[in-house]
C-alpha cells in the first residue's frame, strides 16, 4: 500500500485524534507529519493488510507518547489522553488491553507499573520521582507484572507456559471479560 492511499484514508482521522490529545493544532499538525513519515518509512513492515488501521493508531500513539516525554509531561494521569479511545479503533489485539488492566491495578503498582512498561522510564528515574527507594520501585513493578498477567489470565483465557509466559490466542473485545466494560 502506499502512503498517499494511507494519507487520504486517515490523516483526517488522525489529526482529530492527536488535536483531541495535544489540544494544538499547529502541534498537531506537526505530530501529523511526523506520524506519516514513520509510516512511510516502516510500510514495508506491516505485515497483514488488515491490521493496517491498528498499526496506524500504534505508531501514533507513540508519536503522541513521545511528544509528552520529550516536553516532559509524565503525570500518570496522561493514560487517559495518550491513547486511543476505544471507539476509534476496531481491531483488538492484547496491546488494547494493557492499558485497561494497568488501570485496574491497586494504586500502589500502578504509576510504577505505566511509568516503567508505558513511558519507559527507567526504574531508577521513577523511584526518584515517586520519592521511594529503588528497591521499593523494583518490587512495584514486578509485582504490578504478576497482576497483570493475572489479568490477562482472568481477562483473555491465556495460560502461562512452563515458563511462565503467557500464551493462548487473544479474544475478541466483545469477549474481553475485564479490560472492556459491558
Amino acid at each position: 500500500m502506499e502512503t498517499t492511499l494511507i494519507w487520504n484514508e486517515f490523516s483526517k482521522s488522525l489529526k482529530g485524534f492527536i488535536i483531541s490529545k495535544v489540544k494544538d493544532i499547529d502541534i498537531a499538525d506537526d505530530l501529523l507529519q511526523e506520524v506519516f513519515i514513520k509510516i512511510h518509512i516502516n510500510i514495508d513492515s506491516l505485515q497483514k493488510q488488515k491490521s493496517l488501521k491498528s498499526w496506524i493508531f500504534t505508531i501514533t500513539s507513540n508519536v503522541i507518547n513521545d511528544y509528552f516525554k520529550k516536553n516532559q509531561i509524565t503525570n500518570s494521569e496522561l493514560l487517559v489522553h495518550i491513547l486511543p479511545n476505544e471507539d476509534i479503533i476496531d481491531e483488538h489485539s492484547a496491546k488494547d488491553c494493557i492499558i485497561p488492566l494497568i488501570k485496574k491495578l491497586p494504586s500502589t503498582y500502578k504509576e510504577a507499573v505505566y511509568l516503567s512498561e508505558i513511558k519507559g522510564i527507567k526504574q531508577a528515574e521513577i523511584a526518584k520521582k515517586l520519592n521511594i527507594s529503588l528497591s521499593g520501585v523494583k518490587s512495584r513493578v514486578q509485582r504490578g507484572r504478576n497482576l497483570l498477567k493475572q489479568g490477562f489470565i482472568d481477562c483473555c483465557d491465556y495460560k502461562l507456559n512452563e515458563n511462565g509466559h503467557l500464551t493462548g490466542e487473544h479474544k475478541e473485545k466483545k469477549d474481553c471479560k475485564i479490560c472492556t466494560p459491558k
